[in-house]
């Protein structure tokens, strides 16, 4: 089966970036990368959208720091790609602390409502949660965790921070080609809805390339976060607007669910392959399946097989397929639940996990090492991803999303704001560790990445797009260490994306041949020349003090940096 995608709308409004993507010549002296690494030594700032970057940047000229600027860029974020993220959603942080040489992590993700169980689907006829509407919606956690991250570690106000997205906000901002065309597709299985209609769709329509947008009612909201820091979100106007919108949607989220909202500081987890070190975030984010693939992979010489070739691209797969599996069977939130991850991201259980893998033939199915489990996840997002370095070599690796495109389609009047839908990737299955419960966090998608090589942080990275994330993360790791490509070209690549009801989706890139091959060997393909993902990336040159900036041409990415 071959087809398209959302890609194709965006390929046709930037020719450019069809030439790119499809496999046109490059440069002279670029045979790899369509574009140069960017390269500065005082600070550094990578998202998917130039306004937000550069909002970053001036946060670091400033005198902000690493935290500051990643905060302001998310912000600024939820202004310029609606559809992706918002302080509606939720957020994750890793960051390295340069002063005291450590790495720690940040979980911003919200809960699900005090008085929503599995009853409640079932006397309601549901053996599913909607991916649209208010019984996806779980608590914001974005507000929360941009103000934990700079109450520990920011070094300016948060007034000052979102002095920019404010104004962004409130004057407006043109729009890309490639945000107008994601604007339009995923507006319209949620255009019925008037209180998303009235935010984001003046005039009836979504905005169409160069129109300029203006957001009064998120300016607001960032106006009073400014003035009142967290409680203005979860105590004050904001959250009662929040609270009596959804119970008029028969959604029983309460101000005291919003007012319980935390962040928690986490212990990163991680593995190594080769000399260098892939770290990631403890459940209820899916960074154990990066770590779980990198381990299978490390077994094979997967440098001799060559980048893309169908027998390197059919044990990236079947790894994915032995990692997911236990995803499905165990990623929950591990206050509630017992989850065998040392077990899962081991070199012992990476090694009878490549047992499992036949070279000469792709599984159709495939259940956990630990245990089985029926359900198959699928999850489809958009996310926005952005990293930050500042001049002391702080690191932050940040992701905030709003998971589907706009995600529950629930707008709060008047605020700009779209809840999230993370409730959607609840279980409603009894007994299984992920099933819905009060005041329990969801299954996640969203990661963000940081390797290190010889005990030093050594690159800050991430690619957007649901399930995509920790393939992503294994490809572009595989990219740098095993095929030699700088931070650019390994974001540049073409890439694939296994997914067990939609089959494997090939860039186009990928050779013709290599796609045969996989077909032969039994892969369900799907040529897609879609947006899997989007990357951005910085990595630390410490011998020569350097910061090296890569990009994803698959948005609108840039790296701002001085």
């Amino acid at each position: 089966m071959w087809e398209t995608d959302i890609f194709l709308q965006v390929l046709a409004a930037a020719p450019a970036l069809a030439a790119l993507v499809l496999g046109a010549d490059r440069p002279a002296g670029r045979a790899g990368a369509g574009r140069s690494a960017v390269l500065a030594r005082n600070g550094m700032v990578a998202a998917s959208q130039p306004l937000a970057a550069q909002t970053g940047l001036r946060v670091l000229q400033r005198g902000g720091n690493a935290f500051d600027a990643a905060v302001a860029t998310a912000a600024a974020l939820a202004v310029v790609e609606p559809m992706m993220t918002g302080p509606g959603g939720d957020m994750f942080v890793l960051a390295y602390l340069a002063e005291e040489d450590r790495l720690v992590g940040l979980n911003g993700s919200g809960f699900s409502p005090e008085a929503v169980d599995l009853d409640f689907f079932a006397s309601r006829g549901l053996d599913q949660i909607p991916v649209h509407g208010p019984y996806s919606v779980s608590v914001p956690g974005a507000v929360d965790g941009w103000a934990a991250l700079l109450d520990r570690y920011g070094a300016m106000p948060l007034a000052e921070v979102l002095k920019a997205p404010i104004e962004y906000a409130e004057n407006g901002f043109p729009v890309s080609e490639i945000i107008a065309a994601n604007w339009a597709d995923r507006a319209e299985p949620i255009a019925e809805r008037k209180d998303f209609r009235e935010a984001y769709l003046p005039g009836g329509r979504a905005p169409r390339h160069g129109e300029v947008f203006r957001n009064p009612g998120l300016a607001r909201t960032y106006r009073q976060i400014a003035e009142g820091g967290r409680d203005a979100f979860y105590r004050g106007g904001i959250a009662r607007r929040i609270v009596e919108h959804l119970d008029r949607e028969g959604w029983p989220v309460s101000m005291d669910d919003l007012d319980r909202q935390h962040s928690d500081w986490v212990e990163p987890i991680s593995t190594s392959y080769r000399q260098y070190e892939l770290h990631e975030l403890p459940p209820n984010g899916q960074g154990m399946a990066a770590l779980e693939m990198l381990n299978i992979l490390e077994g094979y010489d997967l440098r001799s097989l060559g980048h893309n070739s169908p027998a390197y691209l059919h044990l990236l797969l079947e790894a994915k397929k032995l990692a997911f599996a236990d995803l499905d069977a165990w990623l929950a939130d591990p206050e509630r639940a017992e989850l065998p991850v040392e077990t899962i991201i081991s070199k012992e259980y990476a090694a009878e996990q490549r047992k499992r893998i036949r070279r000469e033939k792709a599984a159709a199915a495939v259940e956990s090492g630990i245990s089985t489990a029926d359900r198959k996840h699928v999850s489809s997002g958009d996310t926005v991803y952005l990293t930050v370095v500042d001049r002391d070599r702080n690191m932050v690796s940040f992701i905030n999303s709003l998971f589907h495109g706009f995600g529950s389609g629930v707008t709060v009047p008047g605020t700009g704001i779209v809840l999230q839908n993370r409730g959607a990737l609840f279980s409603l299955e009894r007994g299984h560790p992920n099933r819905i419960e009060p005041r329990k966090r969801p299954y996640h998608t969203i990661i963000p990445a940081m390797a290190s090589k010889g005990g030093r942080p050594w690159m800050s990275f991430g690619v957007m797009g649901g399930d995509m994330q920790p393939q992503g993360h294994v490809q572009i790791m595989l990219n740098r260490i095993e095929f030699g490509m700088n931070v650019q070209e390994a974001g540049e690549a073409a890439r694939i994306k296994h997914n067990p009801l939609a089959g494997v989706a090939v860039e186009s890139g990928i050779p013709a041949a290599a796609v045969a091959e996989l077909d032969r060997l039994g892969h369900d393909l799907v040529r897609a020349p879609g947006v899997f993902g989007g990357y951005q990336a910085i990595e630390v040159d410490w011998e020569q003090d350097v910061l090296i900036g890569g990009t994803d041409p698959r948005k609108d990415g840039l790296v701002a940096a001085w």
